[in-house]
């Protein structure tokens, strides 16, 4: 695992700062903050949505699927590909395109209007 996010920082440092950390047995990668990748046995998979995953399809990368109950669920993250792992010029195409899909998924944080019953006496 130390290999893998040891290549992840050294590739994506030209884009920012990478952190990966240990969540539900995997590991979750993210950028300056922002999630846009996960590892599951060695493997990594990044973010995809609507606008990128036809990318993934036409490269023939598997969508990340894990076991609940017995019932497969597919997430919106999909295999790197093996090139990345080799290029880090590759690495860092797929990245942009990972991170492009989590920001349009980030929700907006929730307003916060004024406090209701709160008045001030002075």
């Amino acid at each position: 695992m130390s290999g893998l996010t040891d290549w992840l920082n050294e590739a994506l440092s030209p884009l920012g700062a990478v952190r990966v950390r240990a969540m539900f047995g995997g590991h979750g990668v993210s950028l300056d903050g922002l999630p846009f990748g996960l590892i599951a046995d060695d493997v990594l998979y990044l973010k995809c949505d609507a606008e990128s995953e036809g990318r993934f399809v036409a490269e023939g990368l598997a969508a990340f699927v894990y076991d609940k109950g017995g019932t497969p669920v597919a997430m919106s993250y999909r295999r790197a590909p093996d090139a990345a792992m080799d290029d880090g010029e590759v690495l860092r195409e797929w990245a942009v395109l990972a991170l492009a899909a989590a920001r349009r998924a980030r929700k907006p944080a929730a307003r916060r209007g004024p406090r209701s019953g709160l008045t001030r006496a002075w």
